[in-house]
């Protein structure tokens, strides 16, 4: 029996995708690295740490060092989520069809503190969860299975109860990991992408969840 549902939160609840880009492109474009939307979906899912590092790695420059890099890509992202941060279609649908449902709803993010409350706030879904837990605040993030696995220990149940939305392949992996079962709503650019075939649904919308959905998971 499913008791939870737990979300991602950038790209399956909030349109934060381009922010994140905007701001990426002008702070890495500050340091004389040029990068093209299509680059910043590359690294789509991982730690703002880790995507510094790699392009540190693909283009080095001497300063700032990379924690002052990624603390100005991290200052503006929570600036244009505060001005321009919105709800994906059928977010705020989604997250009440399961709470009609009597399923506890957690957030399982990348994103820190700062970043869930702007976005979160913005897009009005501020206090909709009954646990959320960042992989800001653990050793390993997405596509480790960790941060799934604290969001259900903080909302007292197994992993096999609940049921996890992601949009991204890391996250999906992370979900799988975590023995959960797995509805991926994946961007038009990965939908052909064959490792998400792990998941146990696929829609190409939030708009999607209904009646015959929720059958199929409790069937699962």
């Amino acid at each position: 029996m499913i008791r939870a549902a737990i979300f991602d939160m950038d790209g399956l609840l909030l349109d934060s995708e381009p922010l994140w880009t905007r701001a990426e492109m002008e702070v890495f474009g500050s340091l004389g690295i040029r990068l093209e939307p299509a680059d910043c979906a590359r690294t789509v899912g991982m730690g703002l740490a880790e995507v510094v590092a790699l392009r540190h790695a693909e283009h080095p420059w001497r300063a700032p060092d990379q924690a002052e890099v990624a603390a100005r890509i991290h200052a503006r992202v929570v600036a244009l989520l505060g001005a321009e941060g919105r709800a994906m279609p059928g977010a705020r649908e989604a997250l009440a069809f399961f709470r009609r449902r009597g399923l506890k709803l957690g957030l399982a993010t990348a994103s820190d503190a700062e970043l869930v409350s702007a976005g979160l706030g913005a897009a009005g879904l501020a206090g909709g969860f009954d646990f959320v837990q960042s992989a800001a605040e653990l050793p390993y993030g997405k596509p480790h299975p960790m941060v799934y696995l604290r969001a259900a220990e903080g909302l007292g149940v197994e992993p096999g109860a609940c049921v996890a939305l992601e949009d991204s392949i890391p996250g999906l992996i992370a979900a799988k990991a975590a023995r959960m079962k797995a509805v991926a709503v994946p961007a038009r650019r990965d939908r052909a992408d064959p490792r998400l075939a792990i998941a146990d649904l696929r829609l190409d919308s939030l708009e999607s969840i209904d009646e015959a959905l929720w059958a199929r998971l409790s069937a699962a």
